[in-house]
């Protein structure tokens, strides 16, 4: 199956001191996921140009990926350097883009503000970038295709970051050729996380295009549950559908074996 391969980059030095929550990541990385996208990392990283710069080449070269999503660093502070860095790391010049310079302007002169130095900052992309509409915040995100890889930039700010993926990005996304992805769960008690491990060891090399994951939700000797985390991926939402059910039905049926029971099937 050609699976599509994705990393993201959450950039702000803010959020690797722990004094913001990464939400974002865990956003894209859901969203990715349930368009059947193989996310193979994400990393976070200080705004820090040289970091950002040889981090993105080295997933450019060692992974080859189809799509890198990036948020943060596209406002007019001094510390915004995502699209100058990804310019430099792509070899491509930074310039004035006039279709977010008009962008600004709609957002900030017909609101009475002037088009300062740091605001036209963020109009400042990569060659070859198409600027994505920010319908809540300022900052433009930026669409730039390298090679077979698409790249993805987006603010740092949660609000609009998701807004602009749900409104603008997740439907660019949906064009790269995605996979139906189809999810179930159960829930195991009485039976601690270690014991179950060589059950789902065995179910985890069902094969390339299903991915099966536990997680423990009481305690592991003195109560133990245990939910099941069960997905599959398919160019077809019916065979999705039918694998997961397949493996629900697989792993119940061991589980049984020992004389456990199920109490929530949700496959």
């Amino acid at each position: 199956m050609n699976e599509k391969k994705a990393w993201i980059f959450t950039f702000g030095t803010e959020v690797v001191r722990g004094l913001v929550v990464n939400t974002n990541a865990a956003f894209l990385g859901r969203r990715l996921s349930q368009l059947g996208i193989v996310v193979e990392g994400v990393i976070t990283l200080a705004d820090d140009r040289k970091l950002i710069v040889s981090s993105l080449r080295y997933v450019m070269s060692e992974h080859d990926p189809d799509l890198i999503v990036t948020t943060g660093g596209l406002g007019p502070t001094h510390d915004d350097i995502t699209l100058e860095s990804i310019a430099e790391a792509l070899g491509r010049p930074l310039g004035l883009n006039r279709e977010a310079v008009e962008m600004l302007e709609e957002k900030v002169v017909s609101r009475g503000y002037e088009l300062t130095k740091e605001r036209l900052k963020m109009a400042y992309m990569p060659e070859g970038s198409v600027p994505i509409p920010n319908p809540v915040g300022t900052a433009p995100g930026a669409f730039i295709r390298h090679g077979k890889t698409v790249i993805i930039c987006l603010p740092g700010v949660p609000r609009e970051m998701e807004e602009m993926w749900v409104k603008h990005v997740e439907n660019i996304v949906r064009e790269l050729g995605t996979q139906y992805v189809a999810e179930g769960s159960l829930t195991v008690i009485g039976l601690p996380e270690a014991v179950l491990a060589p059950i789902l060891r065995k179910f985890s090399e069902f094969g390339g295009s299903t991915y099966v994951k536990s997680h423990p939700r009481g305690y592991e000797l003195s109560d133990p549950v245990v939910e099941v985390y069960i997905s599959a991926t398919s160019t077809s939402l019916e065979r999705a559908k039918s694998l997961v059910k397949e493996m629900c039905d697989r792993i119940a049926e061991e589980i049984v074996k020992l004389g456990r029971s199920i109490r929530y099937y949700g496959c």
